[in-house]
Formats: structure tokens, C-alpha cells, sequence
């Protein structure tokens, strides 16, 4: 028998040895409590809809999922601290496109997306509502445009940080209606959202699922959403492109990812459980009110879906040289 022989198969009595072991330790998963980073302020949508996945993840394993929120420097803190957690299952990172985002716009970070991490689940989408303080003269899309013509750098946008989608957004406003606005970033989407019901800043691009009742009870005045279509929790507003911003579509998503290395059949089953959460005709019905819209896919469908949102940011961020500030 030769050496190659000898080495093949020793490496495949490896993998059949420890096939077994693995789908019995996934079966048996989780035998204690699993942490939801959120590497995003409280109160946002990736707060939010982690907490309700948690408890119905909860149901369905019999075991607590607990959301820690681990805010700072634009979602790289808290999702650090993921990466450097054992890959056994029980530190999950709840992300969002601003981590697709931030693999283009912060170069320097401790971590790369798609090495360092596992793909486990996506978990929804919701458009944005591009929102203004009532004291801002404007009533509609285009009359904001004709006032940050007139005004160059004369607003101001909020989002809950450099590279958030709430961000990316106000840029590709920005570059499509041709106007030039300051991006004043701030250490969450909460305290984003205060600063403009404040008047402190004047706009800015906010999830729908949680702005909508801002607007309705007059405490921000909508203009446009940022889907393909009208929402259906807001269909008396225009999409931004509809009003006059050809060609503008943002949404924020928000999905499940686990360290490195993290056991394939943990991935599978939690994929599997997410999906049947998603499929549940309460929890469509929930989030379709709130306007947001389940993902269901495959571990393999989702990371096809995250590398191609990794490209699609890439050539905007370079192609508009959207920088950190």
C-alpha cells in the first residue's frame, strides 16, 4: 500500500468516524442558552426582529436564544466579538447589509465577512421612509430636491452610522438626485431617529417598520419609500423613484450568521428552524403590518445572496468614492 493510500484513507476513517458524532451533537443541540449578538443600538429593526425570533426559536428548541445588544463603531464592535467566539452554535451574529457594506467601506477591520463567518439564515426586509422634521418647507420629494439644490451642503441627514444601511441609503439619494447633503452619523438608529424628531437634523432615510408611526402620529412628515413599489403599510406615499429620483431602491435586511467553523449540521438545523418560524402564517401576517417581508433560503442560497450584495455595494462605494468620515 502506498503512502498516498495509506494518507487517503486514514482521512476518510476521519470523516465516517466523526460524521456520526456530529449529526448526534446537533440532534442533542442546545443543551444551554444561545447568544444573539446585535451589533446595532436597541430599538432598531435588527433589535426587534431578533427578539422575536429568539422566543420562537425558544419554542421550537426548548432553549433560550438571548439577544445582547452590542452597539459601536458602525456594527464592527459587536460583530468582533462573535468572530472571536468559540464556533459552537451558541454565539450567533445577527447582521444586516451594513456588514455587506462595510467589507468595501472599512477597509481596517478585525474581521472579513465571508472568511470568519458562516452563513446561517436570512430573516427579512423592509423598505426605508425617507422622513423630514414638520419645520422643514418641504412637502414632497422633488421640493426637497429643489431646496438641497438651492442649499449645497446646507442639510443635514442622520443615520445610525457609517455604513448602516440608513447611510448608504442617504448616498445613493444623494447621487441619483444630484444633490449635496451632510451625513451626520450617530451611535444608533434610535438616537438618529431623536435627532430628527427633534429638528436638530432635518431627514433622514429610516425602516419603515419603525418610522411609519412617527409619521402617522405627525411627528416627522414622510415624502417617499425607498421599495420597487408602494408599501402597503404606507401606500398614500410615493416611492422615491415614482417621485422623481429615477431609478432609487434601498431596502435593509436583516439575517443570521455564526462564527467560522461553527458544526455544518448545528447550521443546517437552525437554517431549518428559522425557515419553519418564517413560513408560520401569524408571523407573515405580523411583519406584512409592519412592512416587513420574510427571506427563506438555504445556507447555500444565502451565501450566493451575500456575496453578490458584497459586489453590488462595492461598485457603488467605489464608482461614487464614498468614503468613512
Amino acid at each position: 500500500m502506498t503512502q498516498f493510500t495509506k494518507r487517503a484513507l486514514c482521512l476518510l476513517a476521519a470523516v465516517v468516524c466523526n460524521m456520526p458524532w456530529q449529526a448526534a451533537w446537533a440532534q442533542q443541540y442546545p443543551s444551554k442558552p444561545v447568544r444573539i449578538i446585535v451589533p446595532f443600538g436597541a430599538g432598531g429593526p435588527a433589535d426587534i426582529y431578533a427578539r422575536f425570533l429568539g422566543q420562537r426559536l425558544q419554542e421550537s428548541f426548548g432553549q433560550s436564544f438571548v439577544v445582547d445588544d452590542r452597539p459601536g463603531a458602525g456594527s464592527i464592535l459587536g460583530t468582533d466579538l462573535v468572530a472571536k467566539s468559540p464556533p459552537d452554535g451558541y454565539t450567533l451574529l445577527m447582521m444586516s447589509n451594513t456588514h455587506t457594506v462595510n467589507e468595501t467601506l472599512v477597509s481596517k477591520k478585525p474581521f472579513t465577512l465571508m472568511k470568519d463567518f458562516v452563513p446561517v439564515a436570512p430573516v427579512n426586509y423592509s423598505d426605508l421612509l425617507l422622513v423630514v422634521h414638520p419645520s422643514l418647507p418641504v412637502k414632497s420629494v422633488k421640493e426637497l430636491v429643489q431646496l438641497a439644490k438651492s442649499k449645497p451642503r446646507g442639510l443635514n441627514y442622520a443615520s445610525s452610522g457609517t455604513g448602516t444601511p440608513y447611510h448608504m441609503a442617504g448616498e445613493l439619494f444623494k447621487a441619483l438626485a444630484g444633490v449635496d447633503i451632510v451625513h451626520v452619523p450617530h451611535k444608533g438608529s434610535g438616537e438618529a431617529r431623536t435627532s430628527v424628531m427633534s429638528g436638530q437634523v432635518e431627514m433622514m432615510l429610516d425602516a419603515i417598520t419603525v418610522m411609519a408611526q412617527m409619521a402617522k402620529a405627525g411627528r416627522v412628515r414622510a415624502l417617499g419609500t425607498s421599495g420597487a413599489k408602494r408599501s402597503t403599510v404606507m401606500p398614500e406615499v410615493p416611492t422615491i423613484a415614482e417621485a422623481g429620483v429615477k431609478g432609487y431602491e434601498s431596502t435593509i435586511w436583516i439575517g443570521l450568521m455564526a462564527p467560522r467553523g461553527t458544526p455544518k449540521p448545528v447550521i443546517d438545523r437552525l437554517n431549518a428552524e428559522v425557515g419553519k418560524v418564517l413560513a408560520r402564517p401569524d408571523v407573515k401576517k405580523a411583519w406584512n403590518a409592519q412592512g416587513a417581508e420574510p427571506m427563506t433560503m438555504t445556507v447555500g442560497e444565502f451565501e450566493k445572496y451575500l456575496n453578490g450584495d458584497i459586489a453590488k455595494w462595492a461598485k457603488l462605494i467605489r464608482g461614487a468614492g464614498i468614503k468613512v468620515d
